[in-house]
């Protein structure tokens, strides 16, 4: 059936576009037309050369009116640009989401040998790609049903800067095409054909194969950094067929012409695309790692702990001691809760020792390269001192913004942060969080933007007044311009769908939605859940992921609670959920005496920060002015 197609000519004869565009031929044989190239150049069954792509700008169009006798820039223009390297020229195309596609360059002058290695190391990434790639069902929940139905809205790649992908997304929009495989054939062998992006969601793409025009029957959802997509003209160099879906195999009989058409001027995947997906999953974390990580037990101490697992960036850290290796700890490499060892020595921090004198065989301390830099600061002036008041997202209730203490200054910017009326005699459920951290606020900063307040435990004059019980408690605020108020464009939407983990229970990743923005804060609602258990977290948080991180990194996705089943949960799952952490609601949160008598009988207690020290490119100041 293929007899006939692999020939490559170079015939050059110049044909006109309108012809092919338009002009009816032979009627449809027996036998599917198979459309093939060679290199960067569609060559079809008749001799004649088809397209190719720019080596300047990557654009695809027709071979016959490209410029220069070698047909490998669209214009002038880049021709002069590719000749002149100009850098500016360069950067301008890239901006236009034309990426310089010079490696096509090389590719053809390789000689074949090298080509072969080349294209073996390639079908070797993909191969090791998909293993890591497998994705993880979740029964009876679909993104792409999720979103068609209800018309929902999934916050971009782009707004993940820590998630695959995130920094070098480019210009993947709606209308880039790309080569999948055809579901629609009765063939025996995997044959592929272009489809078009319809609509984004995260990583997932609904695509429509080309020729379906309006018509959405065929319409199909997919991973965009799956292995299964490709860039047009990956068939060609992989040699791989191109079959038209046999439902609309009738509609054209010149399906070369067809192709042409809708190819001209249209935007596809980089040639490297593959290749960057895989790098940017590398985790530099590995098993048998060595951390410091605040104990879950007591919030005020760090542990020792090691690394267990790496999926998609997130570890699963056991705590040294744990003989069964059931007492872990999951969150992200770029925590703010994880440390080199020697960390909390460092800054004063408080360290619980190990019994364990000596390291394990094979386990070694991470460098300390690997962990997240804060941003410096001079604490050398006017800086933050013990008993001055602030507002702080409560770690034990990350729906609460309260009331707030600096209880201990610690070296390198770190403080030790306690919620007022809450803290237990010890000091062990003080926090650390460090001065730049988007976690804390001045005093003020819920009021100006019309945030609900918790005030301290057993406090009876309400509503709550900072003049008040700044003057009552004898205490200052801390001074507005020491905290960060840097803001950056981070892209997010009210109403935009993510993956985000459960930060209470952080080995729970779930279906959630963005309820609210203040600026660089985030309201994040837990699809199917009440609202109480909503958790502000950072717009930069690395807890926060696009659609369809979960089926590409094989991470275990928790769907929405669904209608039926929300009154059960109220006394099934939903109750389980408040056993373990009923104590974090607010007014319902133990008395210090209950909290520390439960954390002394080895209750467990999760809990994580939702924010990420990270600093931001732009700025805003959203402070209102303290009262005398």
């Amino acid at each position: 059936m293929f007899d006939g197609y692999d020939s490559c000519s170079e015939d050059t004869s110049s044909s006109s576009s309108s012809e092919e565009s338009e002009e009816e031929v032979a009627p449809l044989p027996s036998t599917l037309p198979i459309i093939k190239n060679n290199g960067q150049v569609y060559t079809y069954p008749d001799g004649k050369s088809g397209m190719a792509t720019c080596e300047m700008c990557g654009m695809v169009g027709v071979r016959d009116a490209f410029y220069s006798k070698t047909k490998r820039f669209c214009s002038v223009s880049c021709s002069r640009s590719y000749s002149s390297n100009s850098k500016k020229a360069s950067i301008l195309a890239r901006l236009q989401g034309k990426p310089p596609t010079k490696k096509a360059k090389v590719l053809q002058k390789q000689p074949l040998v090298a080509k072969l290695a080349a294209y073996a190391q390639y079908q070797a990434t993909l191969q090791n790609q998909a293993k890591t790639k497998a994705a993880v069902p979740v029964e009876g929940f679909s993104w792409g049903n999720y979103i068609n139905s209800n018309s929902f809205t999934a916050a971009p790649v782009t707004c993940f800067k820590h998630a695959p992908m995130g920094t070098c997304w480019g210009d993947i929009s709606e209308g880039v095409r790309v080569e999948v495989p055809n579901t629609d054939c009765s063939l025996p062998t995997k044959v592929f054909w272009i489809a078009g992006i319809v609509k984004l969601a995260g990583y997932n793409a609904l695509l429509r194969y080309e020729g379906f025009e309006n018509d959405s029957n065929l319409d199909f959802w997919c991973n965009v950094c799956g292995s299964d997509i490709h860039p047009v003209g990956w068939c060609a160099t992989s040699g791989k067929p191109l079959v038209p879906p046999r439902t609309i195999q009738h509609k054209y009989t010149n399906w070369k012409a067809f192709l042409v058409k809708r190819l001209t001027g249209a935007k596809t995947l980089p040639p490297d695309f593959s290749q960057k997906v895989s790098e940017s999953m590398q985790y530099p974390f590995k098993t048998s790692m060595r951390v410091e990580v605040v104990d879950k037990t007591h919030l005020c101490r760090t542990r020792v702990a090691v690394v267990e697992s790496v999926i998609g960036g997130r570890l699963r850290l056991v705590y040294e001691e744990s003989e069964d290796k059931t007492d872990d700890f999951w969150c992200h490499m770029y925590s703010p809760l994880i440390h080199h060892i020697g960390w909390s020595r460092s800054i004063g921090h408080r360290f619980k020792r190990s019994d364990i004198t000596k390291k394990q065989d094979g386990h070694f301390d991470a460098p300390p390269h690997l962990f997240m830099k804060v941003k410096e600061v001079d604490a050398a002036g006017e800086w933050f001192k013990e008993g001055m008041k602030l507002e702080a997202i409560d770690p034990l209730n990350l729906s609460a913004i309260c009331v707030a203490t600096i209880r201990k200054v610690l070296a390198d910017g770190y403080l030790m942060i306690g919620i007022d009326g809450s803290e237990a005699a010890d000091g062990s459920d003080w926090f650390c969080y460090h001065a730049t951290s988007p976690s804390i606020f001045p005093v003020g900063f819920c009021e100006i933007n019309m945030i609900e307040l918790t005030p301290p435990r057993g406090y009876a004059k309400l509503p709550f007044k900072w003049f008040d019980y700044l003057r009552e408690s004898d205490s200052i605020a801390a001074p507005v311009k020491l905290f960060n108020k840097e803001v950056p464009n981070h892209g997010f939407h009210v109403g935009m769908k993510l993956e985000a983990v459960d930060l209470m229970e952080p080995r729970l990743v779930c279906v959630a939605t963005v309820t609210r923005i203040i600026h660089r804060l985030l309201r994040i609602h837990f699809d199917g859940w009440e609202d109480e258990y909503d958790q502000w977290v950072d717009c930069e948080s690395p807890d926060l992921y696009p659609v369809g991180w979960c089926q590409l990194t094989g991470y275990q996705l928790q769907p929405p609670a669904p209608q039926s089943s929300r009154d059960s949960q109220s006394s099934s799952s939903k109750q389980k959920k408040k056993a373990k952490s009923q104590q974090y609601k607010g007014h319902k949160k133990m008395t210090s005496l209950q909290l520390k008598e439960e954390l002394l009988d080895g209750e467990e207690y999760s809990f994580l920060q939702g924010a990420s020290d990270q600093e931001s490119n732009g700025s805003a100041g959203y402070y209102i002015k303290q009262e005398p």
